[in-house]
């Protein structure tokens, strides 16, 4: 069920949206990006039972097969990472990233506060690396009689040397290789966003793909478009049971968007949410 949003939460996102609007995320070093596969659909919100996951967005499905002995990636952390993965890979223009010597160094950069023990920060991030890492991606795409497939993992290749303490560094850096696939997917047309937006939100997978999807849909929009309410569920939805109890999470995460990105125009109507042509949030620059 939706939770109503704290004033301490309201303050904070509105701090942040002044931020961004004083100063452009390329002017902040702020500029990042995502693939547009994984805009499109979404990983999960929660812990899946299983190792099977679908998304749905019109003629695009999205599957994740994890092993069974890891599991399927859910919640803030993979979404960071993917964020992460993606803006040095399109920085470098290179497959190969470097993720430091030092696991809170690397935490730093996906803005997590390092904290121990069975439920801390170390733990998850270290837990859903390999969930992520070890998922393969299917994206298929289907209309009439043709149909488009690409089946992809996020790494090649993985090297984590963290030592168990997270302020000490490693012998050797810790480094990630991109598969070629999925490499490609992220350097070909990639949706710019801004880091401070999704730092702002990251307590909310949900809201995190609500802001990406948002900036993205913003970016080419030409007239308003009414995306039907068991639409996005398909598309963004968690586990609901009722299709009512999806439109309230929706509704109360799309205000947290709002507030960090105010120049986006919505409307929720009882057919669905209507978007509007809007400002994208990356200004655009020659």
């Amino acid at each position: 069920m939706a939770k109503h949003l704290t004033h301490q939460t309201v303050d904070r996102l509105i701090n942040e949206a002044l931020a961004i609007e004083e100063q452009s995320a390329q002017d902040a070093g702020m500029l990042g990006f995502v693939a547009r596969a994984m805009v499109q659909a979404t990983l999960p919100h929660s812990r899946v039972d299983g190792t099977y996951f679908q998304r749905k967005n019109g003629h695009f499905t999205l599957t994740i097969l994890a092993p069974p002995e890891i599991g399927l990636p859910y919640g803030t952390i993979p979404r960071l990472l993917l964020a992460w993965l993606t803006t040095e890979a399109v920085k470098t223009q290179s497959r190969d990233i470097e993720l430091g010597d030092s696991l809170s160094g690397f935490m730093r950069e996906l803005d997590i506060v390092p904290t121990g023990g069975r439920w801390g920060s170390i733990t998850r991030l270290k837990n859903q690396t390999k969930r992520l890492f070890g998922s393969s991606i299917s994206a298929i795409y289907e209309k009439g009689n043709g149909m488009a497939m690409l089946n992809q993992s996020v790494a090649e290749k993985a090297i984590f040397w963290w030592d168990s303490h997270p302020d000490q560094a490693g012998l050797w850096k810790s480094a990630v290789t991109l598969s070629e696939p999925f490499f490609r997917e992220v350097i070909d047309r990639p949706i710019p966003i801004d880091m401070r937006a999704v730092k702002a939100l990251k307590k909310s997978p949900m809201a995190l793909d609500i802001y990406t999807w948002l900036t993205y849909r913003a970016s080419y929009l030409k007239e308003p478009a009414t995306i039907p309410w068991q639409a996005l569920a398909l598309q963004i939805g968690g586990s609901y049971t009722h299709l009512r109890h999806f439109k309230l999470a929706f509704l109360n995460e799309l205000k947290k968007v709002i507030l960090v990105y105010p120049k986006v125009q919505v409307d929720a109507e009882e057919v669905g949410l209507i978007i509007k042509p809007s400002l994208t949030h990356i200004s655009r620059k020659p």
